[in-house]
């Protein structure tokens, strides 16, 4: 009697405890949709899968010194201090580098703005010593304002009106007294020239508008006075 009550606790035991008589822990996809017995094939295949997918997502690196940062902007380098703190949090190499792209793309507007004001500043100062005075540049300026509004297209008087020596180009354009040629070449290069597009991109690399390299401004701002000047 007790070695049959025994055997039918253990049986009772084994019954609890195996997967395939307890498929209400289970999702419904594991399940046999005919008896609702559990699919111990399914279940491994899916466990197989998830396994594969975690081993191919990126792996927290093991020293903040690990992650492979890019900031192509040039604005701002990789921070040791933000790195030691990303890698505290487990930000894997793909979440460290979308922190970065987010501060770059939130302050890189910022800076430019700042940087172009501090710049705006010092080249009207080298206009109005260039000109003659203060009083001479606001006059020039208000001429130089009229023909561009007439002659140039707004993204291009823009361009010529933000740096010292695109005034002076635009100055030269307007003493010319030809008109600009705009008729079929703004967009496109002429004889080997830059055009419009690529001289606009080219004003957006940071040897134009932050480091202002002599050269590479030169270059420029001649491209637009080929295209549109005499």
């Amino acid at each position: 009697m007790t070695d049959t009550n025994e055997e039918n606790l253990l049986n009772t035991s084994a019954s609890e405890n195996t997967p395939e008589k307890s498929p209400e822990k289970f999702p419904e996809k594991f399940k046999d949709p005919k008896t609702g017995e559990l699919q111990i094939d399914l279940l491994l295949k899916s466990y197989a899968e998830l396994e594969k997918k975690q081993s191919a997502s990126p792996q927290v690196p093991k020293m903040p010194e690990d992650y492979p940062i890019k900031c192509d902007h040039g604005m701002f380098e990789p921070d040791m201090d933000i790195n030691r703190r990303l890698h505290e949090k487990g930000f894997n190499p793909d979440q460290a580098q979308a922190v970065y792209d987010l501060a770059a793309e939130r302050m890189l507007p910022m800076l430019k703005e700042v940087v172009a004001e501090f710049r705006a500043e010092r080249e009207i100062e080298k206009l109005v010593n260039h000109f003659g005075g203060a009083e001479n540049w606001s006059e020039l300026s208000r001429q130089l304002l009229s023909f561009g509004q007439k002659n140039l297209p707004a993204d291009v008087l823009d361009n010529l009106s933000s740096s010292f020596e695109g005034v002076l180009a635009l100055y030269r354009m307007m003493k010319s007294g030809a008109e600009p040629k705009l008729a079929g070449r703004k967009s496109t290069a002429v004889q080997g020239n830059p055009g419009e597009a690529e001289l606009s991109s080219m004003m957006r690399n940071p040897k134009y508008w932050r480091e202002r390299d002599p050269s590479f401004v030169a270059k420029v701002t001649q491209g637009f006075e080929n295209l549109y000047g005499k």
